[in-house]
């Protein structure tokens, strides 16, 4: 392992996820927001993208055990290059047939493929560093997808408004290929693990080992767990639905200028987990796991002025400002709260559990990412012309969340 941070290795793994996640930033932008251009429903809208996160919740657990398994250089390689065929070929079959299931399955293996593939970069990052640098080479880590994700939403709105989502395609499907080839030239060390019985056999057991060390030997980490649960059903899916329905279909914007703002809007949110992911490495020796609550209770009261924007304002351009302010700062602290749990996780988990406790809490955090977007999907068009209620909901339920989670960490810290 290496004593400093920035090794060659661990250089390499950082630029190779600034270029994948910057394409995966881009066309996760672009692919829905076409969609919702073409049919106008939030309800469809929620439910494709719901669908999109059956498949990650349904290879994350694989992609830790793999993680754990297989070098975890050579994951990343294959599924980048994959997700670049993946583009290619929804590029090509576009213009014919039912574009609707094809925008459907092309998501889901998008999605899919993240899933797989976050297990291996979150658990290569033990292995590449030193546990003293835990914290600051996970807010490196986010840091660099909150900048992708800031880059591509702004750079992909420009590009699909003015040329159309063709360019878009074929710019994420060039950053997938380029990250691919960098990874090559990685060096992550790996030991193999011994197998016990067939394939089915040995996922069952690695899983079921995972499961029982977050409930038994480490229940903080399956409450923290409930926690994130909560947060994405409640409000990760509450702005994941409302912000481009919002910006594209609510507000009073004329149409090319709202597909421009909805990329501002995501580069805001993006703005967001970077500032986050750099103050959690800057104030890592400051932040103590006993207040990560605060971090959340600061994300839940953030709901609340864009609710009472949707009531008080009638120019789209002051609630778009409201929205985009707001959901900057909730980025700010839930970044900040995501490194310092993943840090915690890291620092709590044995080695050859590491990539499978992280995609179970991976993979049972994203089971409530779908059913939140299709609850707001359903209930911002029944709600039509009162989304603030929507909102407010949202808020409300985040909030007492939030104080649960100040609870849980303050009784761990005591014991």
């Amino acid at each position: 392992m290496n004593q400093k941070l920035f090794s060659k290795d661990f250089t390499l793994v950082v630029i190779g996820q600034i270029i994948s996640l910057f394409g995966n930033a881009t066309i996760r932008f672009a692919l829905p927001l076409y969609l919702l251009n073409l049919t106008g429903s939030s309800a469809l809208y929620g439910t494709v993208t719901a669908c999109a996160f059956i498949p990650a919740i349904l290879l994350s657990p694989i992609g830790g055990i793999v993680a754990d398994r297989v070098n975890k250089r050579n994951v990343m390689v294959i599924l980048d290059f994959f997700t670049a065929a993946v583009i290619l070929v929804f590029s090509l079959l576009m213009n014919g047939g039912n574009l609707i299931l094809l925008l459907t399955v092309t998501l889901m293996l998008l999605y899919g493929i993240a899933g797989a593939y976050q297990p291996s970069v979150q658990a290569s990052v033990p292995v590449l560093v030193n546990q003293d640098n835990f914290m600051a080479a996970n807010s490196i880590i986010n840091t660099i997808s909150s900048f992708a994700s800031l880059i591509g939403p702004v750079l992909g709105g420009v590009l699909y408004s003015t040329y159309g989502l063709k360019l878009v395609l074929w710019v994420c499907m060039v950053c997938f290929v380029v990250s691919a080839v960098m990874e090559i030239f990685i060096k992550i060390p790996f030991q193999k693990q011994a197998s016990d019985g067939g394939i089915l056999k040995m996922a069952r057991n690695d899983f079921a080992e995972s499961i029982r060390f977050i409930r038994k030997e480490k229940p903080v980490i399956g409450n923290a767990l409930l926690v994130i649960c909560g947060i994405n059903l409640f409000l990760s899916a509450m702005i994941i639905v409302a912000l481009p329905y919002l910006v594209t279909e609510v507000l009073n914007l004329e149409a090319s200028l709202a597909n421009k703002l909805y990329g501002f809007a995501e580069g805001a949110l993006a703005a967001g987990g970077l500032a986050g992911g750099i103050s959690a490495g800057v104030f890592a020796d400051k932040l103590e796991i006993h207040k990560s609550g605060n971090l959340v209770i600061a994300c839940a009261v953030c709901v609340f002025p864009i609710s009472a924007a949707l009531i008080l304002f009638s120019s789209g351009m002051v609630n778009y400002i409201v929205i985009t302010v707001c959901c900057f700062v909730i980025m700010v602290f839930s970044t900040i709260f995501t490194v310092q749990m993943m840090s915690f996780i890291q620092a709590e988990t044995p080695q050859n559990l590491i990539g499978k406790v992280i995609a179970v809490i991976l993979t049972v955090s994203m089971c409530a990412q779908p059913l939140g977007n299709a609850l707001y999907g359903v209930l911002f068009e029944i709600c039509k012309g009162f989304e603030c209620v929507v909102v407010l909901l949202s808020g409300i339920l985040s909030l007492m969340i939030a104080i649960s989670t100040r609870n849980i960490f303050k009784r761990f810290s005591a014991e």
